[in-house]
């Protein structure tokens, strides 16, 4: 089977907003068939990280947070951006000390996914850190309210399979987790 090249071509492009945490831009693209779509939108973000975090005693670091979006509190692995200059591992290292105290371990990348690859320019970077311990206290933004828990195989799994872990770049790597580690 022959593939063709499906590229859309950027005609061109004109930023709407650009934030710290938000940059739209509009895209004026040529599909391969030659059909012109003047409002094609894109949201920039750097690459983000999210760690599977296991401690010693083989609990799982959960992070509980409001997230406005939804309106609701959630459960969560932690999950961060990666910094300009930065490695990966070193960002998934860093926002694991700082979200839940936790660090050390054995690191592992377990796969790269996109939240929404139609209109987000960016991948997660998804992680398994293996016998982390408590290090030190969080070291939270001004802007982030998180509880930390410590949750046994099971409670984890059962959170995931209900439902109630809804952020689906968290769910991902968890549900590969599981696959994997039967």
């Amino acid at each position: 089977m022959k593939n063709r090249d499906m590229t859309w071509e950027t005609l061109s492009s004109e930023y709407l907003i650009r934030r710290p945490w938000l940059t739209a831009r509009r895209d004026v693209v040529r599909l391969p068939n030659g059909v012109i779509n003047n409002e094609f939108y894109v949201l920039e973000y750097p690459d983000w990280v999210n760690i599977i975090a296991i401690t010693e005693d083989d609990k799982f670091i959960l992070i509980r947070q409001y997230r406005q979006g939804l309106g609701e509190t959630n459960f969560e692995i932690v999950a961060g951006v990666v910094e300009e200059g930065e490695s990966l591992e070193v960002a998934a290292r860093r926002e694991l000390l700082e979200e839940s105290g936790y660090g050390g371990g054995t690191w592992t990348k377990i796969m790269e996914i996109s939240g929404n690859a139609s209109t987000t320019n960016n991948l997660t970077h998804c992680f398994l850190a293996r016998g982390v311990k408590p290090l030190s206290s969080q070291h939270l933004d001004r802007t982030e309210d998180i509880e930390v828990h410590l949750l046994r195989r099971d409670e984890l799994f059962s959170l995931l399979s209900s439902g109630e872990i809804r952020q689906s770049l968290m769910a991902a790597p968890l549900w590969k987790f599981f696959y994997e580690n039967k």
